[in-house]
Order: structure tokens, then C-alpha cells, then sequence
């Protein structure tokens, strides 16, 4: 009878060790971006174009899913998805609210939500400071055309 009792008691305590209040993913090695750009790559391009708006960020609910270019998308890493820009398309994003930036490279189509122009990744949100906010008021300039549709 204490075999069985204790045996009952490790597999409680083995699937209980499971039921961690950690987020599921932690970081990911996948084939995101990649390439990570960095402001100083850029300071000698010129703007191909300038798009003012709203942005938002996207994470945990498309960690590891395939994006519109492809890439598995990694929430961690530095990346965006807009309606119409070609796929590899790099811009900059500065937050209005803030001044801080961010180059991004566009691996997906979004957002879909009235009002917002783009979308960013998680790592982009933090970088650019608005994860608590949500969303933010943000300057886009094209710095290369992607050449894919």
C-alpha cells in the first residue's frame, strides 16, 4: 500500500512540476530575422519615404509561427509587419512620444486593426519603450525597398 501511495504522490509531484507560472517561451532559435540592423548601418541613407501613425506590437500569441515572408516569427527579435510594403523592406520607427528608434525589417502583413499602420514585434515595443501602453504614436521612414511582394 505505501508503494502505491508513493508512487501516486510522484506522478502528482511530476505533473504538478509542469504547471509553472513562467511564460512558455523563454527565447527561441529560430530562422526570425536574420539579420539584426542597427541605427548606425542606416545614418547615410536617405528616406525613401515618410508615413506618420499609430503602432502596435504583436508576441506570445505567434512566437514560432510562420510569418507572411516565410521566417518563423520571433517575438523576441526585431521585425514588423505592414499592409503594403514589400516583404524586406527595412525602415525606422521612432516613437513620437519618446524619440527612441528602431530599424525593423517588414517579414509580415498586418496589422489588421482600423487605425494602425504597423505592427511590431515584441523586442521592437521594447525598444522603442510602449509595452505598457500598447500602442504609440510613430514616425516610419523608408530606408530600403524590399523586393518582395
Amino acid at each position: 500500500m505505501n508503494k502505491i501511495n508513493l508512487g501516486i504522490i510522484l506522478i502528482f509531484l511530476y505533473i504538478m512540476s509542469s504547471c509553472t507560472p513562467y511564460p512558455r517561451y523563454l527565447s527561441f532559435e529560430g530562422d526570425g530575422v536574420v539579420s539584426v540592423y542597427k541605427l548606425s548601418d542606416f545614418k547615410d541613407y536617405p528616406v525613401l519615404k515618410t508615413e506618420y501613425g499609430i503602432a502596435s506590437y504583436y508576441g506570445k500569441k505567434y512566437h514560432g509561427k510562420r510569418t507572411s515572408s516565410g521566417k518563423l516569427f520571433n517575438m523576441y527579435k526585431l521585425s514588423a509587419a505592414h499592409r503594403i510594403y514589400p516583404l524586406g523592406t527595412i525602415v525606422r520607427v521612432t516613437n513620437l512620444k519618446n524619440d527612441r528608434q528602431v530599424i525593423v525589417e517588414i517579414n509580415d502583413r498586418g496589422p489588421f486593426v482600423k487605425g494602425r499602420v504597423i505592427d511590431l514585434s515584441y523586442g521592437a515595443a521594447v525598444k522603442l519603450g510602449f509595452i505598457r501602453s500598447g500602442t504609440t504614436e510613430v514616425k516610419i521612414e523608408v530606408l530600403k525597398w524590399g523586393s518582395k511582394k
